[in-house]
């Protein structure tokens, strides 16, 4: 008995010990085999990635209040070094944000090729009863919403039995305060996230199939043009931080990334700013050489905040799913998009695959279809890294601004300092 109850355990240790791109690149690979050997029969292949977005639709909005409240929550601001902090900090987003929506209206890769509908499963005859249609239709738009509809009880059914297994992992935490409550609603959602998180492969080969199976390879090639455009503006935004480092700071640009380069290669290689916050403040602190207020205000508290790499990413897809199918967004909508953007962007550096997340707010707030989502997906284990590497760069750049045009010779004696002792015996 206790062996069959590990063995699923054992399964699932195993899928997430190989990492999320890997997975999705064998994805994409089965993806295109298997659309090319089934044809128009891979269209069903496409509900997977359906109810992946569906959930991931339903999770955003709870997932990203709960992120920004705890954000704000726990972020020690006060004086105007922190009225600094967010002004550089929105200044530095919505400067991405432009970034990315003029190299994707120059660039323009969707509309290298046309597109049509995405891929949807094939008809049953009328009157028959689709079992898998009937159990998509269950899975719930929104959180709030089965509480809303009238005989909704599935939808009900599936947010008790997903809350319930995630909270046993946060059972025994005490709640006495406001943040404790706000801490454990989140963890229990970044729980559910994780479990969509895992079937990420399985949509990534079944949008893939379906869409090469029906509509052959044009949507690809769109796809590499969109792969260029992120790449191009990302390196905008990156040219963009080392001249402010350059004019507005006293330390020099290439001193800052080779003292850096240990955070950036991390945050390329995990994916995760979060995770590369200790790296990030120490290469700052130590080879660098910044005030310890500086380096904690910009990568420690500034990191919570400022998510610049994920914005710019998130408007150029928007754009490029209009331009993909022949839609034009206004600069009403385009001024839609960069609101959405900054507001999704707050709280998000916490979040496993934020950019996943928040990307379905920002498309569902200019009425784009989010299914296009899921071709995306093809290529976010990549430009993930990219941008999350822009993001810690962009955590670097405020922290050096924080420091000012003059080197602190306080800082360096402090170093100096806690060298001499750790040197005593």
């Amino acid at each position: 008995m206790q062996s069959a109850q590990a063995k699923p355990a054992g399964v699932l240790a195993r899928w997430r010990a190989i990492p999320l791109y890997l997975r999705i690149i064998a994805g994409v690979a089965l993806g295109l085999f298997a659309g090319v050997a089934l044809g128009a029969d891979a269209a069903p292949l496409a509900m997977p990635a359906k109810l992946v977005l569906r959930v991931l639709g339903a999770l955003a909005p709870p997932l990203i209040l709960l992120a920004i409240v705890q954000a704000l929550m726990r972020a020690h601001l006060g004086g105007g070094e922190a009225r600094r902090l967010v002004s550089l900090l929105l200044t530095n987003t919505l400067v991405a944000i432009g970034v990315g929506l003029l190299v994707a209206n120059i660039v323009q890769p969707g509309a290298w090729t046309t597109a049509g509908p995405p891929p949807a499963p094939a008809a049953k005859a009328s009157g028959a009863v689709d079992p898998l249609a009937q159990f998509f239709d269950a899975v719930p738009k929104s959180i709030a919403g089965p509480f809303s509809d009238d005989g909704a009880v599935m939808g009900v059914i599936f947010i008790a039995l997903a809350f319930g297994v995630a909270l046993r992992g946060v059972r025994h935490h005490e709640v006495r305060t406001v943040e404790d409550l706000v801490h454990v609603a989140l963890t229990s959602l970044v729980a559910i996230l994780h479990w969509i998180i895992d079937f990420v492969p399985l949509a990534v080969f079944g949008i893939v199939a379906s869409i090469v199976g029906v509509k052959g390879f044009h949507d690809f090639v769109a796809l590499g043009g969109f792969v260029l455009a992120v790449l191009i503006g990302l390196a905008l935004q990156a040219g963009y931080y080392m001249t402010r480092v350059r004019l507005q700071s006293w330390v020099r640009p290439l001193d800052l990334l080779r003292g850096v380069r240990d955070a950036l290669v991390m945050a390329f290689s995990t994916g995760s700013s979060t995770a590369t916050m200790p790296v990030t403040y120490e290469c700052l602190r130590q080879n660098v050489g910044l005030r310890e207020q500086s380096a904690s205000m910009g990568a420690l508290v500034g990191s919570n905040f400022n998510n610049d790499g994920t914005a710019l990413y998130e408007a150029m897809s928007a754009l490029f799913v209009a331009q993909l199918l022949g839609m034009h967004l206004t600069l009403g909508q385009q001024f839609t998009v960069v609101l959405t953007s900054v507001i999704a962007s707050v709280g998000a550096a916490g979040i496993p695959e934020a950019g996943l997340v928040t990307m379905t707010m920002v498309f569902k707030a200019v009425a784009l279809p989010t299914d296009y989502i899921a071709m995306l997906l093809t290529v976010d284990w990549l430009l993930d890294r990219c941008r999350t590497a822009i993001n810690v760069m962009g955590d670097v750049t405020v922290s050096c601004l924080l420091d000012g045009k003059t080197r602190h010779s306080g800082g360096e004696n402090e170093l100096l300092n806690k060298d001499t002792h750790s040197s005593r015996p």
